[in-house]
């Protein structure tokens, strides 16, 4: 625990890590459940929204602004969410935050204006960030470090799952029926996550002690290059897949097929996470989430490359594969670091991280990829994953060395 303490926490801080709440299963089920639906609703909205605004002829920077308006939501709702979660009841929150995801949805069934589609945009990603943020900080705080990253993955893994359902549906669904009744679907699954969060154990937020700022709090944690190295990571990550159903499109992939590809990165996460969790709690966080960054600096080259289904399905799993060690990685060792009275905040903070980056890449990408085309905008992207890879691996002489007890 001594290298915890040199950290900035309290002795009576530092006790706390050591004392999660019990249940961290029987949270995590529920929890599960209601992010499969969520994820679901939401996983197939970025196919038909992009489509949808092409349909209307709004310009290619416009449709990539979209993904940046998703990372703010992401952003703000992140934090927001995740810090208020240690203040009052979960439960509650996420009941709030389904409905809201739900309505944000909904407004889409009209077919509005390309003004409403991205308005729209940042209210559902808010909401969104926020079911992630509060269902991973509940399941961390209440885990045994030894159990923590497998609880984490079954969230993970269920969003994951989630994501592949919404894809694969958005594809058939949008090339059957059409726009509305596409988004009349996605509605009604955010609603029916709306109902499992009832499942969830009614409980009172964990008392917390003393309130800490955001930025105090990731710099005396020691963890302020995970936080950046993620942020530049989703960065090129983002801005590699804001405009790729227009690529897709440009070498001839139907958009029935879309769909099913993009699925292929979230199927291999449901069972990549799973992996990564056992592993993460067997062989040490880092050796998890340092493969992660390497492989997300591989991804965008691949792309360069992916002119067919084959090639595309190739990328689209190795992202799967990145993400899975990355996040879970990531998470678990957050979860070790940190009192579980501020799991919320810190959990939050680290989604909040992987957004700001998001806000930049898709902007990068838009102006870009008009000037220098689609594969000098995947070889650029790789080299800002590749400048993460390396805070990672240089950021212990940068920022101050972090404890091993994680490792």
């Amino acid at each position: 625990m001594d290298s915890v303490n040199n950290q900035g926490y309290s002795p009576s801080t530092v006790e706390e890590i050591s004392q999660p709440q019990a249940g961290g299963r029987r949270r995590a089920i529920p929890l599960a459940t209601s992010t499969l639906f969520v994820a679901t609703s939401v996983g197939g909205l970025g196919l038909i929204v992009q489509l949808y605004l092409k349909s209307l002829d709004t310009p290619l920077f416009l449709i990539s602004l979209v993904a940046t308006l998703n990372s703010i939501g992401m952003l703000l709702g992140s934090w927001l969410w995740g810090t208020v979660s240690d203040y009052i009841k979960r439960r509650r929150l996420l009941a709030f935050l389904t409905m809201g995801l739900a309505a944000g949805i909904a407004v889409l069934i009209a077919l509005p204006s390309t003004t409403v589609v991205m308005a729209s945009a940042v209210v559902r990603s808010m909401m969104f960030a926020g079911v992630a943020a509060v269902s991973i900080a509940v399941v961390s705080a209440s885990s045994l470090p030894q159990r923590r990253g497998k609880n984490l993955s079954y969230i993970s893994s269920a969003r994951a799952f989630g994501f592949a359902t919404g894809n694969v549906l958005a594809g058939i669904v949008l090339a059957r029926f059409g726009y509305s009744p596409s988004f009349v679907l996605f509605t009604l699954l955010a609603l029916t996550a709306f109902g499992t969060v009832w499942f969830l154990p009614n409980e009172n937020p964990v008392e917390r002690r003393e309130k800490v700022g955001a930025w105090k709090a990731i710099f005396s944690s020691g963890l302020f290059d995970l936080y950046l190295a993620t942020a530049l990571r989703q960065m090129a990550i983002l801005g590699t897949f804001a405009l790729l159903y227009v690529y897709m499109g440009s070498v001839g992939i139907p958009i029935t097929l879309m769909g099913l590809i993009s699925a292929s990165n979230t199927i291999t996460q449901v069972l990549a996470i799973l992996l990564f969790g056992w592993l993460a709690d067997r062989v040490g966080r880092r050796r998890i989430f340092m493969l992660g960054f390497f492989l997300s600096a591989v991804t965008p080259l691949l792309f360069v490359f992916a002119t067919n289904i084959a090639g595309m399905i190739a990328a689209y799993v190795t992202v799967g594969i990145a993400f899975s060690s990355m996040y879970i990685g990531s998470a678990a060792f957050i979860g070790d670091r940190v009192p579980h009275e501020r799991h919320g905040q810190m959990l939050g903070l680290y989604e909040s991280s992987r957004n700001l980056g998001g806000l930049f890449g898709p902007i990068i990408a838009g102006l870009i990829t008009p000037v220098i085309g689609f594969k000098g905008m995947f070889i650029v992207m790789a080299g800002i994953a590749t400048l993460a890879f390396m805070v990672m691996i240089f950021g212990k002489t940068l920022f101050g060395d972090r404890t091993t007890a994680a490792e």
